[in-house]
């Protein structure tokens, strides 16, 4: 099950009670106040691991709280400390004060560890307390209460790459074909319920991670379909792949505009990443319908057909590609960085989206 928004109550320890306690030994006269400190209660961490990709395990836990702090005992012994509570999310997950609505912690390295509560002291125990004119203190301090705080945990998936498009326009295909995720692929609309994250190689020391999520609809914005629910996942993504059906009875300039918009409803900052335009499903029409539909897209958009590819695009349909200004990687962000057909059923153009891709996410690293 997937779990990307929880709401926990969390509780540091208390801490232990101090001791009231006086020596008495067999041949030691007037024995004085010997009570130990109560131990501390236990903190709270937040730690991030890599092998954690959901916030399903808080499902039907809605307080957590931390271990308290033993009391002290006689002979001046300090009670136990009360073991911390390590929170376990996966990296991506923000940590949000429900009553303000800040945000406290935006934890993304795995292994990264950092304290949010602490216990509460221990108490001092009578031996603190005698005095010349008070040698038998029978009072220590009660120990100090934890600290209860109610957060929001909201997980946002990490990648270089979101995918963008209507459902059912074979975005599952294509991560399922590109990366080692393995998502439902099916001919029917929704497929993906649920974000999906791939890592792409590209050659044996690079590679990319891309996620999928349910497909957007006109009037996503307004709650229709899924894909607003999830598009908050994308929005650490460098760069975006609108996918377009080139087979589709909407026009292809239609389904870009309409996906365009409903970004921008949803985040100023998303709808200004830098992109790039696959065509799908071009094996779903002949290939000189699909060149006619492909050229006259390109066309709509202001731009003109590539004369040759530095990604490998194949020269039997028409493509775009952004020039690389003398090789300093710098581009218009304004404009799709490439856009090509392609087919991951056929496998057309894969190996050049690949590519193209990978030098998109480097551009926009640098």
């Amino acid at each position: 099950m997937f779990t990307d928004k929880v709401t926990l109550t969390l509780s540091s320890g208390k801490g232990g009670q101090g001791c009231v306690a006086f020596r008495r030994e067999k041949f030691v006269t007037n024995g004085g106040p010997n009570g130990g400190d109560g131990g501390k209660g236990g903190d709270i961490y937040f730690r991030v691991d890599n092998n954690t990709h959901t916030l399903s395990h808080f499902k039907g836990q809605k307080n957590l709280k931390a271990e308290n702090g033993r009391p002290g005992e006689g002979s001046r012994m300090t009670g136990k400390s009360g073991k911390p509570l390590y929170v376990i999310v996966p990296p991506g997950t923000q940590v949000i004060d429900k009553e303000t609505g800040e945000v406290l912690f935006d934890l993304l390295d795995d292994g990264y560890e950092v304290r949010f509560l602490s216990g509460g002291r221990g108490g001092l125990g009578n031996y603190h307390f005698k005095s010349s004119t008070n040698q038998q203190p029978r009072y220590a301090q009660p120990g100090e209460p934890g600290i209860e705080r109610e957060v929001i945990l909201d997980l946002k998936l990490i990648a270089d790459v979101g995918l963008v498009g209507f459902p059912n326009v074979g975005k599952s295909t294509l991560i399922s074909t590109v990366s080692n995720a393995r998502p439902e692929v099916a001919n029917y609309e929704f497929t993906t319920l649920t974000p999906k994250l791939g890592q792409v190689d590209v050659g044996n020391y690079e590679s990319f991670v891309m996620a999928d999520i349910p497909g957007i609809i006109g009037g996503a914005s307004d709650g229709k379909g899924l894909g607003l629910e999830f598009l908050r996942h994308i929005e650490r993504t460098k760069t975006l792949l609108f996918m377009i059906d080139i087979a589709s009875y909407r026009e292809m300039k239609e389904q870009f505009d309409i996906l365009k918009e409903e970004l921008q409803k949803f985040s100023e900052k998303l709808h200004k990443r830098s992109f790039a335009i696959a065509l799908t499903r071009s094996d779903a029409l002949s290939q000189e319908e699909a060149k006619e539909k492909a050229e006259t897209f390109i066309r709509e958009l202001g731009l003109e057909p590539s004369a040759k590819s530095r990604f490998g695009f194949e020269a039997g349909y028409p493509f775009y590609e952004q020039d690389d200004q003398e090789g300093t990687q710098e581009f218009d962000m304004s404009k799709p960085f490439f856009i090509v057909p392609i087919s991951s059923v056929m496998h057309t153009n894969i190996d050049g989206l690949r590519y193209g891709l990978h030098a998109l996410v480097s551009a926009a690293r640098k």
